[in-house]
C-alpha cells in the first residue's frame, strides 16, 4: 500500500507484468517446501448465514466456532499427530473474530502450549513483542485475525493453522506464505488447514486453483488423483471425509447446469450484462459458460437479452467461439479484437505477411465447418464480417483473456514473419497458419506430432506429456519431458533412424539453416499448445525411435516446468 491509500497494483490497472509463483519459488528453493494436511474437523456452517460477495456472517462463525472446547481440542489432537514435537513449533493461527483468537489461545494455553491472541487494536510494542517471543521460541502459537496475512517476517515460523474458512486464493496464498521463509534448521512448513462441513456456496474451487492453477475440472481431477504434481519436497493430502467435502464442493458450489446459469443470467436483469459482469457477479469461470459446445451468445438468446441479428452459419460460428478460449498474448488479442470491430476496414491485399498470417490464424480457427475447402481467406474474413454477434462476443472474450495473460513472451527473433509469442498456446490450426501452410480461409488436418515446413526449412514438433491416459497406442507413447526448465527429452516417431534423412536432418539443422519449433502440452485433452520456441540439438541415443535431447532457446517458466518435469512420471 502507498501513503495515500492506493495499493501499487492499481497504478498498473491491476496488473502484474512479471511475477514469481509459489511454485516457482519453491521449486528454486526461494521457499520452503511445506506439507498441507486437510482434516475434516466435523463443524456444521451450513446453518451459518451467507452474503454474497462477502461470505460467511463473522458472528455467526464465531458463535459455531466457539460454542465449546471440543473444536480447538480437536486442533491440538491433529496437532500432535502431524508435528514431531509440539513443544519446538512456532506456529501462526489465523482465526475468524477476536472472540475466536482468545478463545484458541486460552484453550492451548490450558493445554500447556504458551500462545498469545493478538489483533489490529493490539497495541504495537504489544504485537513487536509477540513476534519476538515467537520467533525465539518463548511462545509457541500466535493466533491473529486478519494481521498476519502478509508483512509479517517471522521465517521461524514452521506450522500454519487454518482455522477459518477461506475461499480467497489470494488470502490463502498470503496465508500460507507466512510459513515458507527460510530459515536455519527449517526443512518443511507443516500447514493444518481445518475442513468444515459448508454451505453451498462455500468455494473450495478458489482456493486450490490458486495453489495448483487450472481450471475447476483440472483441480477437481488434481484432488481424486491424490495432487500428482508438486514441486519437490512438497506434499497435499486431505482425509476421507475433507476430500468428500471438498470433491462436493467442486461439483456443486455453482450454478450446474445449463438451465440454472440462464436463470442466474435473468435474475441480474440488466439487459446490457457484459460477460465479464456476468462471471464476477456469478463467479463462474469462462470454461462453465463455453461448456457443451455452448457460448455467451447462447446464453443471452435463451436468458431474453437482446442480441444482434443471426448470420447465415451463426450455430457454427458460435460453436467456434469455445475453441479460442487459450490465447493468452495481449498482441494476438488486440489486433484481432481491432479488426473484429471494423472488419470493413481489414484491407487483406495490404497486410504485411505477419498480419496476413495472424488474419488466417482467426479465420481458420472460426469458420473451418463453415466454408469449404477452396473458400479464399478474403471469403472466410466476410462470413466473420457478417455475424455481429459473433463478433461482438469474440470482442469481450478477448478482453477478458487479455486480461487474464499469466506469461510474459521473450522476444522471438525469426526472419520467417512467424506471428507467434514465446509461451503463449496455439491450436494446430493456428501453428500451421501461422507458418504459412496454404492460403485460403481452411487449413489442412494435421494429426501428427511432427510437420515438416518446406518453404521455411523447419520442423514442428507437437507432443503431449502425459500419454497415461489410454488414448494412445504403444507405438505412438513416446517419452517427451522437461530435464531442466533448458533440456527437453524428446523421442522420434519410431520410423526414424539416426542415419535416415530425417534423423540427419534433426542432428544437423544448425548447419543447414533449419529450426526447430517445440509445441507441447500436458494432456491430450488440451486442445492448445504452449509454444516453447527455437530448439538446438544437443545430442541423442538410439534409433527408431531416436532418442533427442533438445536446448531450449528460451528456458521454460518455473510452472511449466514443474508440469512438464512431473508429467513423465
Amino acid at each position: 500500500e502507498r501513503s495515500d491509500g492506493l495499493s501499487v497494483l492499481e497504478e498498473f490497472d491491476g496488473r502484474i507484468a512479471a511475477e514469481l509463483r509459489l511454485w516457482d519459488a519453491v521449486d528454486q528453493q526461494r521457499l520452503t517446501p511445506f506439507t498441507y494436511f486437510g482434516v475434516a474437523d466435523n463443524t456444521d456452517l451450513t446453518q451459518v448465514a451467507w452474503r454474497r460477495g462477502a461470505g460467511y456472517d463473522v458472528e455467526g462463525l464465531t458463535n459455531v466456532l466457539t460454542a465449546d472446547d471440543a473444536n480447538a481440542r480437536r486442533v491440538l489432537s491433529q496437532l500432535n499427530d502431524h508435528v514431531q514435537d509440539i513443544q519446538s513449533i512456532r506456529a501462526l493461527g489465523f482465526c475468524v473474530s477476536v472472540r475466536h483468537a482468545q478463545f484458541m489461545a486460552r484453550v492451548f494455553n490450558q493445554a500447556g502450549l504458551e500462545s498469545l491472541a493478538i489483533w489490529a487494536d493490539t497495541d504495537a510494542s504489544d504485537r513487536k513483542s509477540a513476534l519476538q517471543k515467537l520467533g525465539s521460541g518463548e511462545l509457541r502459537v500466535l493466533f491473529s485475525v486478519d494481521l498476519f496475512n502478509e508483512g509479517i517476517d517471522v521465517p521461524s515460523v514452521d506450522t500454519l493453522l487454518m482455522l477459518r474458512p477461506t475461499e480467497s486464493g489470494t488470502l490463502f496464498l498470503q496465508q500460507l506464505g507466512r510459513g515458507l521463509r527460510h530459515y536455519a534448521g527449517k526443512r518443511v512448513c507443516t500447514v493444518l488447514d481445518f475442513v468444515g462441513q459448508h454451505r453451498r456456496e462455500f468455494r473450495f474451487d478458489k482456493r486450490f486453483s490458486a495453489l495448483l492453477g487450472g481450471t475447476r475440472r483440472q483441480v477437481q481431477k488434481q484432488v481424486e488423483n491424490g495432487f500428482p504434481f508438486l514441486p519437490a519436497g512438497c506434499h497435499l493430502s486431505l482425509d476421507s471425509v475433507a476430500s468428500k467435502i471438498v470433491l462436493d464442493s467442486l461439483k456443486h458450489a455453482l450454478p450446474a447446469t445449463w438451465r440454472a446459469r440462464v436463470e442466474e443470467l435473468k435474475a441480474m436483469a440488466n439487459p446490457q450484462v457484459t460477460l465479464q459482469e456476468f462471471l464476477q457477479e456469478t463467479e463462474l469461470a469462462l470454461e462453465d459458460v463455453y461448456a457443451s459446445n455452448r457460448c455467451w451468445s447462447d446464453l443471452k438468446e435463451e436468458a431474453g437479452l437482446p442480441i444482434e441479428e443471426p448470420g447465415e452459419f451463426e450455430k457454427d460460428l458460435r460453436r467456434a467461439v469455445g475453441r479460442l478460449l487459450h490465447v493468452d498474448d495481449e498482441s494476438r488479442s488486440k489486433l484481432w479484437s481491432s479488426w473484429l470491430a471494423a472488419p470493413g476496414d481489414v484491407d487483406i491485399e495490404n497486410l504485411s505477411v505477419s498480419e496476413n498470417r495472424l488474419l488466417r490464424m482467426l479465420v481458420s480457427s472460426v469458420v473451418s465447418q463453415a466454408c469449404k475447402k477452396d473458400t479464399s481467406l478474403a471469403d472466410g474474413w466476410a462470413v466473420i464480417a457478417h455475424h455481429p454477434q459473433v463478433r461482438q462476443e469474440l470482442i469481450e472474450l478477448f478482453g477478458i483473456l487479455s486480461f487474464n495473460q499469466t506469461h510474459l513472451h521473450p522476444q522471438f527473433n525469426t526472419s520467417n514473419n512467424l506471428p507467434l509469442q514465446i509461451h503463449a498456446r496455439y491450436t494446430r490450426i493456428e501453428i500451421l497458419a501461422a507458418c504459412g501452410v496454404g492460403e485460403g480461409a481452411r487449413v489442412s488436418a494435421w494429426q501428427t506430432g511432427v510437420y515438416r515446413v518446406e518453404d521455411i526449412n523447419t520442423d514442428l514438433l507437437a507432443f503431449t506429456l502425459d500419454k497415461t491416459d489410454g488414448g494412445f497406442s504403444p507405438t505412438t507413447r513416446y517419452r517427451d519431458y522437461a530435464i531442466s526448465r533448458e533440456l527437453i527429452h524428446w523421442e522420434s516417431q519410431n520410423v526414424v533412424r539416426a542415419d535416415g534423412t530425417t534423423g540427419i536432418r534433426y542432428q544437423n539443422h544448425e548447419s543447414t539453416a533449419g529450426s526447430i519449433l517445440m509445441f507441447a502440452r500436458e494432456r491430450k485433452d488440451d486442445r492448445a499448445f504452449w509454444f516453447l520456441g527455437p530448439a538446438r540439438y544437443v545430442s541423442h541415443e538410439g534409433e527408431r525411435p531416436m532418442a533427442i535431447t533438445w536446448r531450449l532457446d528460451h528456458a521454460l517458466p518455473g510452472d511449466l516446468y514443474v508440469g512438464f518435469a512431473a508429467a513423465v512420471g
